[in-house]
């Protein structure tokens, strides 16, 4: 079990993080500029407890009960959306658990949730309840300026034990789906060292104000103090592709990319002296024939500076400006060997599952 760092935190009642002012009132510590104090982790989440839940879900086959799926979630929207994983209330290829599906708040009221809508892919699951007074909400944060070695916080249910509050640091940002074999997956995922373990899932990562910064999902079996979580600006638009067209729109072009940086481009030029002449980019090694990007002229080798009128320095640039367009034209500049440039017209098409 990983050594655990400062977890300091109060009992009130059954299971419930105490604390005797409104911390929403406190300067975030971004404005004050302070520095990690004894209460810093216990404030933070004390301010997000209210707006997290334990869902549970009875699991069967034809009506017979077989198992208890447990997890966590964030309630986004005082109306009853929460945000929690696909995969504690669904199952791949077969849609929503046969199984009620019972949220209970961090004050022991329970609800009976309704699954709204989920993507497998990116493991992401919106649930609905539904109360006559609005709900408290967790605060949305930013996954964008991420930096290795911040301090987060997970609060969630493990082992069905609500209200556990761990603390850690960011391992690693923009962890590769491909990386912790995680296969046919595009999202990046956020590496934590705070402990994360099954019933975690689903819950919130959270910063040192409080914010939600990530969607904590899963958890290296062969070590501990290796757990991951998606980035809460990916799981946002998850959710509202989700709610805007019942599913996750994926354009697709055909090619694989690799982002430059100054050091990848003297080794490839050291290789190759007739490399583009760039100093950030895009590079394109691989193009699959008969897809998008071959229609539109792209080859291998080619460098992507320009994407939709943008100078481009990343892959996330792509994907971001991408979004959810298909069948729109996208003009693309493109470097090429021996100094040449190209301007062509890329149509993405809708990625099949």
């Amino acid at each position: 079990m990983m050594n655990q760092r400062s977890i300091m935190w109060s009992l009130l009642g059954k299971n419930s993080i105490a604390y005797s002012e409104d911390l929403s009132l406190r300067p975030s510590r971004a404005e004050t500029g302070d520095f990690l104090t004894r209460y810093t982790i216990a404030d933070a989440a004390a301010k997000a407890a209210p707006g997290i839940v334990n869902i549970t879900v009875d699991v069967g086959i034809r009506n017979v009960f077989m198992a208890r799926s447990s997890g966590s979630g964030s309630i986004i929207q005082s109306d009853g959306t929460i945000l929690t994983n696909a995969h504690v209330v669904a199952e791949a290829g077969r849609g929503s658990h046969s199984g009620k599906i019972v949220v209970t708040l961090h004050d022991g009221r329970t609800f009976t949730g309704e699954l709204v809508c989920f993507d497998m892919i990116t493991d992401i699951a919106v649930v609905k309840i539904k109360s006559k007074a609005p709900l408290p909400t967790v605060k949305i944060g930013s996954s964008r300026k991420l930096r290795a070695g911040e301090w987060v916080i997970a609060v969630g249910s493990p082992l069905h034990l609500q209200n556990t509050v761990t603390a850690g640091i960011i391992s690693a940002v923009e962890r590769k789906s491909s990386e912790i074999g995680l296969h046919g997956a595009t999202t990046d995922y956020i590496q934590t060292d705070a402990a994360i373990n099954q019933g975690n899932s689903g819950g919130p990562l959270l910063n040192m104000d409080g914010e939600v910064i990530g969607i904590n999902t899963i958890k290296a079996m062969a070590a501990d103090g290796v757990s991951f979580a998606i980035p809460i600006d990916t799981a946002v638009k998850v959710m509202n592709q989700l709610k805007k067209h019942g599913h996750v729109v994926r354009p697709w072009l055909g090619i694989k990319m690799l982002e430059l940086t100054e050091a990848i481009i003297d080794q490839l030029k050291d290789r190759d002296p007739s490399f583009p002449n760039v100093s950030k980019g895009v590079l394109v090694p691989q193009v699959i024939p008969g897809s998008p990007a071959e229609k539109g002229g792209l080859r291998p080798g080619d460098v992507i500076v320009e994407f939709d009128g943008k100078p481009i320095d990343s892959v996330s640039q792509i994907v971001d400006l991408l979004g959810d367009k298909v069948g729109v034209s996208f003009k693309v500049v493109v470097k090429r060997a021996y100094g040449k440039q190209a301007t062509l017209i890329v149509v993405p098409e809708e990625a099949t599952p």
